[in-house]
This record gives structure tokens, C-alpha cells and sequence, in this order.
């Protein structure tokens, strides 16, 4: 656990911190940080491995789509799972609360005739006051999150099963099901991509804002840490990184804007990921939730209302979780008793496969995405592939385990 003097979460001007050191090794003469670069490797290393099995079905346009639209809601939750470990806690109820918003949900727009949006604004609303609950225990009463969210976990599924009766409520509303599986309009037509076809232009200019976004919030961010005289990568590599992650941006889009253009629930992922990612880099919300990980006493002393922020990552985990309850429920028109089985394991394996560290005070929230697009790859490739289920879940736990046996092992290594 590394130490942060009061001083520090004030003044870092851009980024989580790095509190596991430098921790770079030399790979063909280029310089990385493995723990920040490493799970990027893995999922290359992963998507180039399916792709030889599966005989490049893999990165077929209408795989990849499927691959994003199936494990959205996985996503979702990894964004406030992920601040929820930095902060030094875990949730196991994740999984019980979507199911039981996405029951709300149904209840309210099927039985009730409730209009969607306003449904959707209250199913929002009843997973803030589930993460408040929960998070007054652990913040204010002093309950270890692990217990809380243990009863919680019970408590919701059997709420779930009251509500709904034991039985399936749907079919939900055509907005709600679009938001779910539906995808963007042609706005500008299709253009001529030669050997690949016919692709949507508008779809390949909203990646090309994405890359030009990324690459200006990149390139400030260096400026930023150079200003401040921190550590930052050559710029070469710098550059290398910034075209690798474009040339990979643009090939999913131009893929899924050769199959039926962006899903929506893309749409609200980036929109996620680019909100939350504000908040961890450069909000002082989201820097004292990695002091406070990083270490507790510090954070105190420095003025931080820890039991605040720890009450707030609740409620926002709960929010995440609702939203997920409605996009699940809306892709299977349809809310059931065993929703969300499982997810919060799926959750959690994602934020810790994506580089948060078992101790709190470590993880990004691109990490969590990329630790849960790791375990959609798998189970897809795996699936493509025929094997059994029973194999997906060994090859899973695998995965997980070398994930966090590296973060040790990195840390070990940035001590010496």
C-alpha cells in the first residue's frame, strides 16, 4: 500500500496515481510500464489468439457487434466496480441489484404503463437509494463492505422474486429494447471501402472524433506531467501508442459501420467511459478516491470526508447498476427472476484483470473495460470454437488469477 502525503492529491495535475512505482521493463528497446501496459499486451496477445482458432470469425463485423452489445452490461458495472476497489472495498450485490431495478423496471413500464422515460428516471432513482443503503452501512456504521454487500446480494434477490411474483415480466417498450440492441441510423449514406465494402460515413466520422479526442487529451496529459517535471513515456513511444490505439478504434468502427453501424449501447459506454474517466483523472471527487484507497490515514489527515466519498461510490454503483438492470432487461424484452446471476463476479474479475490492484489505491476505469472485453473475447472465442462451458469457466478463473498473481508480482518488483 503506498503512502500519499496531504499534499499530493491537491496538486497532481493529470491521472490516477501510480502507486506501485515506476515498474518499466525494456521490450525490442522500448521502454514500458508493464503494469499499465501489460493488460493491453494480454488482450492483443488474446484477440490474435482467437482470431488463428476461430479462423479470423472472430473479427467479423457481426461478432464484434455481438461481442459489445453481450457484454454491455458487464461494462457498465465494471465502471463502478472499479472505483469501488480503488477505493478499497468490493460489492458482491451487483448481480442481485440489476436484477431487482430491472424487475422495477418492468413493473412500472408493463404493468403500470408508467412512459418509458419517466420509468427509466425511477429505476435510476431506486438504484441510487439501494447503493445509499448499503453505502451508510459501510460508511457511516462502520460494516465491512464484504458483509453488507454479501446480505445485500440476498436481500435483492429475494426482493426480485416479490416483485416480480417468481415469474417474467415484458415485453418492454421499442425505445428501451433499442437502447439495448439497437443500433445507429445511416445519417450520410454508405461510402466505397474498396475490398470491404460499403461502410457508414457517419459512423466513420464519429471514430475519427474519437481518435482526434483521444490523441489531444493524450497528448495535454503529457504536457500537463512534463510541466509538473513526472515521468512520461519517450515520445516515440508515445507516438506509437497513440497510433496503435487509433488504428484499433478505427478498425472497430469501420467493421461495425460495415455491419449495421455503432450500437446504441456503445454509444452510452463511450459516453460512460469518457465521463468517468474525467472524474478519476482530473476531478477532486475521483483523486480522493484513490488517496483514499492508497492509504486510509493519509487520506484522513489530509481533510478528505472519506465516509462521504465512500457513501457516493455506493450510490454510483448503484445508479451503474440499475442502468444495467434496464439495458439487460431490455435485451431479453424481458425481466426474470435470475437476472444478473453471476455478474458480480464478472464485475469484479473485469476491474481486476484491468489492473486495480487487491489493495486498493490502483485500477483506471479503461482497464476495467479492457478486463471485461478480455472475458467477452473468451467466452465468444470459446464459444465459436465449441468448447464446452465447463472450460470457458477454467480458462476465466485462469486468466483471473495470472491477473492479479502479475499485479503482486509488478509490485514486488517496483519495491526493490
Amino acid at each position: 500500500m503506498s503512502s500519499i502525503s496531504p499534499t499530493d492529491v491537491p496538486t497532481a495535475p493529470a491521472g490516477p496515481p501510480n502507486s506501485a512505482g515506476p515498474a518499466r521493463t525494456t521490450v525490442f528497446g522500448i521502454s514500458l510500464n508493464i503494469r499499465q501496459s501489460g493488460i493491453y499486451i494480454a488482450f492483443a496477445l488474446i484477440v490474435v489468439l482467437f482470431t488463428i482458432l476461430t479462423e479470423g470469425a472472430l473479427l467479423q463485423p457481426q461478432n464484434i457487434s455481438n461481442i459489445i452489445v453481450q457484454n454491455s452490461y458487464i461494462l457498465i458495472l465494471s465502471i463502478g466496480m472499479i472505483l469501488i476497489i480503488i477505493a478499497g472495498h468490493i460489492d458482491l450485490s451487483v448481480g442481485s441489484v440489476v436484477a431487482v431495478t430491472g424487475a422495477i423496471a418492468a413493473v412500472l413500464m408493463v404493468d403500470y404503463g408508467v412512459p418509458w422515460p419517466v420509468a427509466l428516471l425511477l429505476t435510476l432513482v431506486a438504484g441510487g437509494l439501494i447503493g445509499a443503503w448499503q453505502g451508510f452501512w459501510i460508511a457511516y456504521f462502520g460494516i465491512p463492505a464484504f458483509i453488507v454487500t454479501l446480505a445485500g446480494m440476498l436481500l435483492f434477490r429475494a426482493l426480485t422474486l416479490t416483485v416480480l411474483g417468481n415469474q417474467g415480466i415484458g415485453p418492454f417498450p421499442d425505445p428501451v429494447r433499442t437502447l439495448s440492441n439497437g443500433f445507429t441510423d445511416g445519417f450520410f449514406g454508405n461510402i466505397g471501402l474498396g475490398a470491404l465494402g460499403g461502410a457508414d460515413l457517419f459512423s466513420l466520422l464519429v471514430g475519427v472524433l474519437v481518435v482526434g479526442g483521444m490523441a489531444l487529451s493524450q497528448w495535454r496529459t503529457r504536457t500537463a506531467r512534463l510541466g509538473y517535471h513526472q515521468a512520461v513515456d519517450p515520445l516515440p513511444v508515445f507516438l506509437l501508442k497513440i497510433v496503435t490505439a487509433a488504428a484499433v478504434i478505427m478498425f472497430v468502427v469501420v467493421q461495425l459501420a460495415r455491419f449495421r453501424n455503432l450500437p446504441w449501447v456503445l454509444v452510452l459506454l463511450a459516453l460512460l467511459v469518457l465521463a468517468y474517466s474525467l472524474l478519476t483523472n482530473r476531478a477532486v471527487f475521483g483523486r480522493q478516491i484513490y488517496a483514499i484507497g492508497g492509504n486510509l490515514q493519509a487520506a484522513v489527515l489530509s481533510g478528505i470526508k472519506v465516509k462521504q466519498v465512500v457513501f457516493w461510490i455506493f450510490v454510483n454503483m448503484g445508479v451503474l447498476a440499475a442502468l444495467a438492470g434496464v439495458i439487460f432487461a431490455g435485451r431479453l424484452n424481458q425481466a426474470g427472476p435470475t437476472a444478473g446471476n453471476t455478474f458480480e463476479l464478472d464485475a469484479i474479475a473485469a476491474a481486476f484483470i484491468g489492473g486495480a490492484a487487491v489493495q486498493g489505491g490502483v485500477g483506471k476505469v479503461v482497464g476495467a473495460i479492457t478486463g471485461g472485453l478480455i472475458m467477452g473475447v473468451i467466452n465468444n472465442g470459446m464459444s465459436l470454437i465449441g468448447s464446452p462451458s465447463e472450460r470457458v469457466m477454467l480458462v476465466k478463473g485462469v486468466v483471473l488469477l495470472a491477473a492479479v498473481a502479475f499485479d503482486v508480482w509488478a509490485k514486488r518488483r517496483a519495491a526493490r
